[in-house]
């Protein structure tokens, strides 16, 4: 692995979100200026971030795509920013190769496609040139259809089929195996309970020999599992649901996780790496 991911096998590494978007389901809206995105990245890096992954558009159900031209605006000077004053890695979470470019440039040093390298031709040279890591994650559909009404036949299977297809398309365009990360995409088109199958058989995606990322902070699923009522607990209620299922995630293989509230899980995983790697 490259220095970004040097901690794997020892600890599970914590990547912080930070969303410079208007309109992403958690916490859209808060961190869209320039300040306030790096005022929060200073946050995640206090809090113990291992990796900073930086979205400039929203990939909650529904979302619209913004131009490369916004993306850039809003990604770019963050990135820059950050990277002045913290040796922090960074992730771009993008699936256009020329903000990936652009933000490699910037300072960033790590990749995270939503479409596992297949919403732009050339974003899979970006990554073999620049040799980062990358994550492929598994989506059905896109953002926009994602959730309107998601089938599969076996859930797990299906995500692993597709996972091992995007690996060996990778490494045949120039993309090393050891810098690949697979993601099972939760509630990338994918009910509550495909989302609950998905966590209970997390580990026979190590049968495909990368670091399994897994990101569940916040979301919806979390909100109508834990609630006592019909209605689904609101965004600022699931850090309890996020901390649950992260846990069972990393028993289960995931050595890194994507989440909001980084100090919690820090504390959390604490425990979790004592007992599985100690």
């Amino acid at each position: 692995m490259t220095d970004v991911l040097s901690g794997l096998g020892r600890r599970t590494l914590v990547m912080g979100i930070l969303n410079v978007t208007p309109d992403s389901f958690s916490d859209g809206g808060k961190f869209f200026s320039l300040e306030s995105a790096v005022a929060r990245a200073r946050q995640l890096i206090r809090e113990g971030a291992d990796i900073v992954d930086i979205g400039g558009e929203s990939s909650r159900p529904g979302a619209q795509p913004v131009s490369v031209d916004e993306e850039l605006r809003r990604v770019v000077p963050v990135i820059r920013a950050i990277r002045k004053e913290s040796s922090v890695p960074i992730s771009i979470d993008t699936y256009k190769a020329a903000v990936a470019e652009a933000a490699l440039e910037a300072g960033a040093n790590m990749m995270n496609d939503i479409s596992a390298l297949r919403f732009d031709p050339q974003m899979v040279r970006v990554v073999a040139q620049a040799r980062v890591p990358v994550v492929l994650m598994h989506m059905q559909g896109t953002p926009q259809t994602m959730q309107q009404n998601p089938v599969y036949t076996d859930v797990m299977r299906e995500i692993k089929e597709f996972l091992a297809e995007r690996i060996a398309f990778a490494q045949t365009r120039g993309v090393e195996k050891e810098r690949i990360i697979i993601d099972p995409g939760i509630g990338f088109g994918k009910t509550v309970a495909h989302n609950i199958e998905i966590l209970r058989r997390l580990g026979e995606l190590k049968e495909l020999g990368c670091p399994i990322l897994i990101g569940t902070s916040r979301k919806s699923f979390i909100g109508r599992l834990g609630s006592t009522t019909s209605e689904p607990l609101p965004v600022d209620q699931r850090l309890e649901g996020t901390i649950a299922s992260t846990v069972i995630a990393v028993l289960n293989g995931a050595q890194l996780v994507r989440v909001h509230d980084v100090a919690a899980l820090k504390r959390a995983l604490a425990i979790v790496d004592a007992v599985r790697y100690d």
